[in-house]
């Protein structure tokens, strides 16, 4: 075996900005992510055991029984390093927890996108921890005030729309967020973001009320959507159930995507939530070289003609190879019994990585094994990405 340490202009590292697309269908108090189906299993309802709309961290219970779960667990050690759902005082006690003991948790871990609405002058603590976080956007739209002539957000009505980090990875790509209204089936309004500083326009319907007004702005690197437009949507249109212990109103933004909030059915309004996030790829590029009269001799017993015995000669002093062996000619001729020139060659079909300390790490497969001749060399292109 051939071992060649890559050089300085032999390994590149990159990174690839990639941007998926997320979308979310608000309906009937359900929530369909992606358009994906929920299928049945034959232990459970739900094969992730995760509802409509919820994505499952790991999926490490993939229609699973109750009674089988895949769980998470410590074992309690000398450290004295107890989970953080675990008071110290419980951890302490011996009868509760002692040495050897488990302390499990229970998977699956679940994500979905969630909804609030608070009425004029209700207490919100969620908007009032991202008050400074609104007020560093202020440079890019004067919407993301948050108290001026457009608006106190300390107490005006308010929706929030909050969307975990593991739909759109380390921050949602911006101009790509659209927000659509449906009521009985029929679109009543659209907002999109297109000069990208996170103001969200009313684009649509063409002419309808509201068209050009800002109905609320995107933290995009916190994943969160701030919606305070007010104006019906359509007083032509009819009304449904938004909040609790209230009448009927005309659709507003503020009530997008009310019907998740879990007490809200808002059976004929339905919404639509698209965007993109961003993931950075780290990609670890490698050039691997097979030069010029190297890598022609393999240790594959098809190198040498058959028949050859290739039994060593051994005693306690000596280990003897057999020296005499012929190699396998295979110069391509039309004829059955090749009488060509002789010249070794051999079959490039796999790469072996190796560390500092010479431990295998990775092996790369070529698809169709390459033929090496001595006065061939050639550079393989190896991709790895994390």
């Amino acid at each position: 075996m051939s071992l060649y340490k890559f050089g300085p202009n032999d390994v590149f590292h990159n990174v690839i900005k990639t941007h998926p697309q997320c979308s979310f269908f608000i309906y009937n108090g359900s929530v369909y992510y992606n358009n994906k189906v929920t299928l049945s299993g034959s232990h459970t309802s739900t094969t992730t055991h995760v509802p409509s709309g919820y994505v499952s961290l790991y999926e490490m219970n993939i229609d699973r029984a109750s009674g089988d779960k895949i769980y998470a667990f410590v074992t309690k050690q000398g450290s004295s390093m107890a989970p953080n759902t675990i008071s110290t005082t419980d951890f302490n006690n011996s009868s509760k927890y002692g040495y050897g003991s488990e302390m499990t948790a229970s998977y699956p871990l679940s994500a979905s996108i969630s909804k609030r609405y608070w009425e004029e002058n209700y207490s919100r603590q969620e908007i009032t921890a991202l008050q400074n976080t609104l007020d560093y956007y202020t440079p890019m739209s004067r919407h993301y005030n948050y108290s001026s002539s457009l608006g106190n957000k300390a107490t005006q009505p308010l929706g929030l729309v909050s969307i975990p980090s593991i739909f759109y990875g380390s921050t949602i790509q911006r101009g790509s967020v659209n927000l659509k209204y449906y009521l009985t089936g029929t679109l009543i309004g659209e907002l999109q973001d297109d000069g990208r500083r996170g103001e969200l326009v009313q684009v649509g319907p063409i002419g309808s009320e509201g068209s050009g007004s800002v109905a609320g702005v995107v933290l995009y690197n916190e994943g969160f959507i701030v919606l305070t437009g007010s104006w019906a949507l359509g007083t032509g249109v009819a009304q449904d159930a938004y909040v609790v212990a209230s009448s009927e109103d005309y659709p507003r933004w503020r009530y997008f995507g009310q019907s998740m909030s879990g007490s809200i059915v808002a059976v004929t309004s339905s919404f639509s939530l698209d965007f993109k996030g961003t993931n950075p790829v780290p990609v670890l590029t490698m050039f691997a070289h097979a030069p010029i009269g190297q890598l022609n001799h393999s240790s594959n017993p098809t190198f040498i003609d058959y028949g050859q015995s290739t039994t060593p000669l051994t005693g306690t002093d000596h280990y003897i190879q057999n020296s005499s062996m012929t190699i396998k000619n295979t110069v391509s001729s039309a004829y059955a019994d090749p009488t060509g020139s002789f010249r070794k060659t051999t079959y490039i079909s796999k790469i072996g990585l190796y560390d500092d300390k010479k431990n295998l790490i990775g092996i790369a497969k070529l698809a169709t094994p390459v033929k090496k001749t001595e006065e061939r060399d050639f550079t393989f292109k190896l991709k790895l990405d994390f």
